[in-house]
């Protein structure tokens, strides 16, 4: 069958027709499907950016799920790796270190890992009762997952000579001397004031932020550093009628905190509870003590047994901001606090000229919930961390670096000048913040 020319050039130009028809529906198909992944995608992020950062927040926080690469090791070029953080006492005398060591991992961790060496740490029992109570092996560091957890705990005395590190307790019956590891490390962990550490010691940690391992009873860490302050919701003075409380048992400390107490209680109301006191809140019933703080007090005395460099104990957490109560702090510097504690969540009384000028200030607050408001402001910026000290052990043996410059130890004569019996009288007044409510005029 023969076809005319015209037919044919008929049927080509519905066929290109049909064929530019079909290329656009797909163009307009494609540019849809684009337009859809480009929404989705924007819907993604916009829903992440709503979700609470926790997922971006270190591994040591609370639901925090970043943790650190790999190091340069000294001298590489590999610019995918962030440089060896600055760990010891002498690299960042005026730092705790804390969280540089939470975050260290060491440059051939991968190789580490994967040749299933493990570094031995031996802890020794000091004098006394106190006794170490971690568990042997591998398990402190699984349990609180390490970023660095190639290390294992043992207490058999006769791996004394090979271990990479001998933890004393306290104040060590004795120190092993000769090692047949050229890179062992010797530890003393001692929370107390005053310690002659040996001269075969050349780590230490404490509470101190001049130790190679920095163990505080409180570390405050902020989610983000620029963002110090934020808006509360709540009136922490709503329906509070006393003023002041103190819970205490020791009346005769070195720091005078009771005479101090004493004098206070004239201008101001103060609550005592316990041996020292009048008044009484059975400590078999904590709970009990807890709740009439949180539902009674505007200010709670958190006052140290000694007035020591760097010494904060829990009670100014478990006592005061735990309950959503204002502490009166003495005990560490007010530079101390500075670096450990929230800002403005605490009054010093080393701020004050006296008892009589603390209780003026305390009345002033009474008497203002927006100024006694503006101390809770820290809530919500960051939170007090566990320092994981078996995992920053664990981390800094295995900086070949550091082993093989071993830094001589700051503590010889840990009591000198660390501690005062009165208030730190030579201290100068702490730096205010911009806004601080310190700098209002009392009237």
């Amino acid at each position: 069958m023969r076809i005319s020319y015209k037919k044919c050039i008929f049927f080509t130009l519905i066929c290109a027709f049909l064929l530019t028809f079909c290329l656009n529906a797909k163009k307009d198909e494609g540019e849809v499907q684009l337009k859809k992944k480009v929404v989705s995608g924007k819907a993604k992020l916009d829903a992440r950016r709503r979700q609470k950062p926790s997922s971006n927040r270190p591994w040591y926080m609370k639901d925090g799920a970043l943790y650190p690469q790999p190091h340069r090791a000294r001298g590489s070029r590999l610019e995918s790796y962030p440089f060896a953080p600055r760990f010891i006492p002498d690299q960042l005398p005026l730092n705790d270190r804390i969280v540089s060591q939470l975050m260290y991992v060491p440059h051939n961790y991968t190789e580490i890992k994967a040749s299933g060496k493990l570094k031995t740490l031996l802890t020794f029992n000091g004098q006394g009762r106190r006794k170490w109570t971690v568990m042997k092996g591998r398990h402190v560091f699984l349990k609180h997952k390490c970023p660095v957890d190639t290390c294992e705990i043992t207490d058999d005395i006769f791996t004394a000579s090979t271990a990479d590190m001998i933890l004393y307790l306290d104040l060590p019956r004795e120190t092993k001397k000769q090692s047949k590891n050229p890179k062992q490390v010797s530890l003393l962990y001692s929370m107390a004031n005053y310690v002659s550490v040996p001269d075969a010691i050349n780590w230490t940690a404490s509470y101190r932020r001049d130790s190679t391992i920095v163990t505080p009873y409180v570390k405050w860490v902020y989610y983000d550093p620029s963002v110090q302050q934020k808006k509360q919701d709540r009136n922490y003075a709503a329906n509070k009628t006393k003023k002041v409380a103190w819970f205490v048992s020791n009346c005769n400390t070195e720091n005078g905190r009771y005479k101090y107490a004493l004098e206070l209680q004239k201008y101001i109301e103060v609550d005592i509870y316990g041996v020292c006191g009048k008044l009484k809140c059975s400590q078999s019933t904590p709970n009990k003590c807890y709740k009439l703080l949180e539902n009674d007090y505007k200010f709670y005395l958190a006052f140290e047994n000694a007035n020591c460099k760097d010494y904060i104990s829990e009670k100014y957490v478990v006592y005061g901001l735990d309950r959503g109560v204002l502490p009166i702090v003495m005990g560490a510097r007010p530079a101390d606090f500075q670096e450990l504690a929230p800002r403005n969540s605490y009054i010093h009384v080393e701020e004050y000229s006296s008892p009589k000028e603390l209780a003026d200030y305390l009345n002033v607050l009474d008497k203002d919930d927006d100024l006694y408001n503006s101390y809770f402001m820290w809530r919500g910026t960051g939170e007090f961390i566990n320092t994981h000290f078996w995992c920053r052990a664990c981390a800094m043996l295995h900086n070949e670096d550091e082993l093989q410059m071993p830094h001589k130890t700051r503590l010889q004569k840990r009591g000198i000048g660390m501690c005062t019996q009165g208030l730190w009288k030579r201290m100068t007044r702490p730096r205010f913040f911009p806004d601080s409510p310190y700098k209002r005029n009392i009237k």
